[in-house]
């Protein structure tokens, strides 16, 4: 019987070896308590943040009413100034940068004149661009028609990836040419391999893959971006909460998920290029109670991760260690 327990602690104790090297005793990041300098511009529910490393800037996206809807910081966590024409409200948001210009695109889900829409702004908050017909849910038929569009990721190339809809009627992947025209389209409502239950947030990693956070399925699945064609899927990490943001660090070696449910960002080990497999939590951020973190992005230059959390109505930064 000794000999059993011994066994047991042998096995256990190499069990723990194997994911210590994976796990790590030390933590990967560490919160910056002087972010943002000026916290009281949290005025609403933050729901989206994303970084321009280019220009050290980061757009909030924050619901409420007469509240301004789009705040910029710098990186540093000084309040610049904030913007509010034509976003009712803001879901998903992103910055795309070029050699010679930048701008923000937002996801709005408001079922005002505003709502169901893409929109492209200039940094300072001027409307450059509108995919969808404004204050109109649509059908999964036609293509540039949203139905609560929760996210979006745009590629160096203007080359667009859009997850519609957080809840609506649609449960979709779009994929769309830098002149707006559908290249490709996946996804219906269902729990089967390539549907969704609430797409919620979309990225693209280094080599030429989809990852979506189809939350209420609770896992991540995965397509190839220039085919559509459905890769693998990740659900062994997920049984507590679904995934709510898809995010990679800056070397693409990790994907950042955040998991509002439960206040939790995992930290999950992207596979190279081949097979998907199943997912691996390599560390996990605990947050506080009642914080609530929907989406999530990272600083390709610093690595910081920002997190926006509804719960707590404010967004926070982490820098790795």
């Amino acid at each position: 019987e000794f000999e059993y327990y011994i066994f047991i602690l042998y096995s256990q104790v190499l069990k723990a070896e194997h994911f210590s090297s994976w796990k790590g005793e030390q933590q990967m990041y560490k919160l910056d308590i002087g972010w943002p300098k000026s916290p009281e511009h949290f005025t609403g529910q933050t729901f989206c943040v994303a970084v321009d490393s280019l220009h050290g800037l980061v757009y909030v996206g924050q619901r409420g009413d007469n509240v301004p809807k789009v705040l910029v910081f710098s990186e540093e966590g000084y309040f610049l100034h904030s913007w509010n024409d034509t976003v009712e409200m803001p879901h998903g948001i992103f910055v795309w940068n070029t050699a010679i210009e930048s701008s923000v695109w937002i996801t709005d889900v408001g079922t005002g004149k505003y709502g169901h829409t893409v929109k492209q702004y200039s940094p300072s908050g001027k409307l450059l661009q509108v995919l969808g017909t404004p204050g109109n849910a649509g059908s999964s038929l036609i293509p540039l028609q949203f139905d609560q569009p929760a996210d979006i990721f745009v590629e160096e190339t203007g080359e667009i990836y859009v997850v519609d809809g957080d809840g609506g009627m649609n449960n979709r992947l779009l994929k769309l040419s830098d002149d707006y025209k559908e290249i490709w389209l996946t996804g219906t409502n269902g729990s089967g391999i390539g549907q969704f239950r609430i797409p919620h947030s979309v990225t693209v990693d280094d080599c030429g893959r989809v990852w979506v956070a189809d939350r209420d399925n609770k896992r991540i699945q995965v397509f190839d971006k220039a085919t559509g064609e459905w890769l693998g899927s990740w659900s062994g990490c997920f049984s507590e909460d679904g995934p709510y943001s898809v995010r990679f660090t800056a070397n693409y070696k990790y994907l950042i998920v955040a998991q509002l449910n439960i206040n939790r960002l995992a930290i999950l080990a992207a596979p190279p290029v081949g097979s998907i497999g199943d997912c691996v939590i390599v560390h996990s951020v605990q947050l506080a109670d009642e914080t609530k973190p929907h989406l999530v992005d990272v600083d390709m230059k610093s690595g910081a991760v920002y997190v926006a959390e509804i719960g707590a109505q404010q967004v926070q930064k982490y820098v790795p260690l």
